[in-house]
C-alpha cells in the first residue's frame, strides 16, 4: 500500500490580493505564499507596497478583496478573539522600534507578555533578561529609558520585546534603516540566529541587498503599480537571492545595483 504524506499548508498565504486607500491602489492580484521555516524576503522602491503587504500578512489591516489565510485557514472565518489569540504567534519588529519611551528597558520587554500572560513577575523577570541576551545586550540596560539608547541599541530592545512571546513569525519592517554597515550585519546575525535558534519562519522588508544576500531563502520584489501597465504583474521578481543577481529584467537589475540613470531620464521628462 502506498501512503502519501499530507502537504502542509503555507503558515501564511496572500490569495489574489487586492488593496487600495481612497481611490488609490496600492495592491493588485497579489499571490505570496510563506512556507514554514523559511526567511521570505520582500523587496522594491519605496511606495511598492512592502509594508502594506506585512501589514496584510498579519491581519493588521485587510485586503479590499482577495483572501489571507494561516496555515490554511481564510482568517475572514475566525472570531475577534481567535484572531487576537492566533496574532500572539506573530512577532513585529517595528522600522523605528516603537518603544514606549515612557519606559525603561525592562518594561518595554515585559509589555507583551504582562498584557496577554498571567505569569509571575519572577518569570517575567527570566523571560525579559534572557531575550536581552538573546539579542546581545547585558541586564544593566534594563533601567534605561529608550532616549538613552544607540539607533542598534533600540532596534535590538524592539526585537527582544518581539521574542519575549516567543512568536512562531517574525516580521522585520525595514529592520536596518538608519544603521551603520556594522550595526546593519550586527541585525542581519540577529535575524539569522533568531530563525535558527527560535525555529521561526521570517519575512523582511528591506531596501538593503546586503540583507536580502545575508538571510534570504527566496526574495519577492514588487513594483509600484502606477509604474505597470493594467495587464503587468506587480511581482516582478521571485527567487533565491542568487536568481535575483542573474535576473535579466532592467527593473530588477537597476535595483539591485542601485543604479539610477534609468529613472532620472524618467524624471527629466515626466
Amino acid at each position: 500500500m502506498n501512503y502519501t504524506i499530507p502537504h502542509e499548508p503555507p503558515i501564511i498565504e496572500l490569495e489574489r490580493v487586492y488593496r487600495s486607500f481612497g481611490t488609490q491602489d496600492v495592491l493588485r492580484d497579489l499571490t505570496i505564499t510563506v512556507e514554514r521555516g523559511e526567511t521570505l524576503v520582500l523587496i522594491g522602491e519605496s511606495g511598492c507596497g512592502k509594508s502594506v503587504t506585512m501589514k496584510l500578512m498579519m491581519a493588521l489591516m485587510g485586503p479590499s478583496s482577495g483572501e489571507v489565510h494561516w496555515n490554511g485557514t481564510n482568517i475572514k472565518q475566525l472570531s475577534e478573539n481567535e484572531l487576537q489569540r492566533q496574532r500572539l504567534k506573530y512577532g513585529y519588529l517595528f522600522q523605528g522600534a516603537a518603544l514606549f519611551d515612557s519606559m525603561n528597558v525592562f518594561d518595554n520587554v515585559a509589555f507583551g507578555v504582562r498584557q496577554n500572560t498571567q505569569l509571575p513577575e519572577n518569570d517575567i523577570r527570566t523571560i525579559v533578561h534572557q531575550c536581552l541576551r538573546d539579542v546581545g545586550l547585558p541586564e544593566t540596560v534594563c533601567p534605561k529609558k529608550p532616549a538613552e539608547l544607540s539607533g542598534g541599541m533600540k532596534k535590538r530592545v524592539g526585537l527582544a520585546r518581539a521574542l519575549a512571546l516567543a512568536p512562531e513569525v517574525m516580521f522585520y519592517d525595514e529592520p536596518t534603516t538608519g544603521l551603520d554597515p556594522v550595526m546593519t550585519d550586527v541585525i542581519n546575525q540577529l535575524i539569522i540566529r533568531t530563525r535558527d535558534r527560535n525555529r521561526v519562519t521570517s519575512v523582511v522588508v528591506t531596501h538593503e541587498m546586503s540583507t536580502v544576500r545575508k538571510v534570504a531563502d527566496r526574495v519577492v520584489m514588487l513594483y509600484p503599480l502606477v509604474r505597470l501597465g493594467a495587464t503587468e504583474p506587480q511581482i516582478i521578481f521571485t527567487g533565491t537571492p542568487e536568481e535575483l543577481y542573474e535576473c535579466d529584467d532592467p527593473r530588477v537589475y537597476q535595483f539591485v545595483r542601485g543604479e539610477a540613470e534609468e529613472r532620472l531620464q524618467e524624471m527629466a521628462s515626466a
